[in-house]
C-alpha cells in the first residue's frame, strides 16, 4: 500500500514540477524582454538629454547672446566709464 501511495504521489508530483519550470521559463522570457525594452527606451532617454544639453550650451553661449543683441535687437555694449551708479545709503533699514 505504501508502495502505491508513493508512486501516485511521484506521478502527480513530477508533472506538477515541470509544469512548474515550464511556466517559470515563461515568466522568465517575459521578464527578459521586459528589461531589454526598458533598457533600450533607457539608452533612448540619455540620447536625448545629451542632445538637449549640447542644444543649452550652444544656445546659452555668450557670443551667441551677444551676437542677438547686437544684430537681432540692435543693443550695444556700453563701456564701464559711461555708466553711472547710483548708491542710495541708509535704506531698507527698518529702524530708521
Amino acid at each position: 500500500m505504501k508502495r502505491y501511495i508513493a508512486l501516485y504521489f511521484a506521478v502527480i508530483t513530477i508533472p506538477l514540477l515541470l509544469g512548474l519550470a515550464a511556466w517559470q521559463s515563461i515568466e522568465y522570457t517575459k521578464v527578459e524582454k521586459e528589461l531589454v525594452r526598458l533598457e533600450e527606451d533607457q539608452r533612448q532617454w540619455i540620447e536625448s538629454n545629451k542632445r538637449l544639453i549640447a542644444g543649452i550650451a550652444v544656445l546659452s553661449s555668450s557670443e551667441r547672446i551677444e551676437h542677438l543683441a547686437r544684430h537681432d535687437l540692435g543693443l550695444v555694449k556700453k563701456e564701464p566709464e559711461s555708466v553711472l551708479q547710483i548708491r542710495i545709503e541708509g535704506r531698507g533699514n527698518i529702524d530708521g
